[in-house]
């Protein structure tokens, strides 16, 4: 029996996203008819202008005002077309911003009901115990330093006073100590020698010739 008269297949519908295509579609083929209109008109009033007034012009006239009607029709179309696309993407755009709202609730609960399995686990007693345990242990830890950092040698009833003059006795002796210089670190002074009249070097330069050399002795005259 199916072979015969066949089934009844279901037909899926359209969805908005084929609506919207379809519908631009028809858009373009209206415009593209309007078009062709306006080419006709064009070429009608360019006869009317080189006719003079009389039955053929008439005619010509006819023809452009039949012409024009017939543009006026498919821009009704085309204008309810566009609009009929334009609510379509509008109802488009709520849906999928309705979409993206129901994701990021889901998105919220599946956060909310992590963080609660999360805070299930985290006992607030716990935590303060454990940050107390751990002021204890830091005081415990100063404790240790200071005791370990203590002084034995000064005893406590020490005067003040007499530090301070010891100190100031100390200080005279360093100073004294520096004034009392070595005798081997003390600079010996050198002895001045004996000035000459004329130095032996004088008396060699007065002793050569106009040439340089060794003047010769003279000799007493007989």
């Amino acid at each position: 029996m199916n072979r015969i008269f066949g089934t009844s297949k279901k037909i899926p519908k359209p969805t908005l996203n084929q609506a919207i295509a379809s519908t631009d579609l028809r858009v373009d083929a209206v415009e593209v008819k309007i078009k062709k209109l306006d080419a006709e008109l064009a070429k009608y009033k360019d006869q009317m202008k080189k006719l003079r007034d009389g039955p053929g012009k008439n005619a010509i006239k006819a023809k452009a005002m039949r012409v024009l009607k017939q543009k006026k029709l498919y821009e009704g179309q085309r204008d309810q077309l566009q609009q009929q696309s334009f609510n379509m993407e509008q109802a488009n755009f709520t849906t999928e911003n309705l979409r993206n709202v129901m994701s990021t609730v889901d998105a919220m609960q599946l956060a909310n009901k992590e963080m609660q399995k999360q805070y299930k686990k985290i006992d607030i007693n716990n935590i303060e115990k454990i940050q107390d345990d751990m002021e204890d242990l830091m005081e415990q830890a100063n404790d240790i330093q200071e005791t370990l950092g203590r002084t034995y040698s000064l005893p406590e009833d020490i005067d003040e006073d007499e530090l301070e003059a010891e100190l100031d006795a100390l200080g005279d002796e360093m100073l004294f100590n520096e004034e009392q210089e070595p005798s081997y670190l003390q600079e010996t002074p050198v002895a001045e020698l004996p000035s000459t009249g004329q130095s032996e070097l004088e008396t060699e330069a007065q002793n050569l010739d106009e040439f340089g050399l060794p003047a010769a002795p003279l000799k007493n005259a007989a």
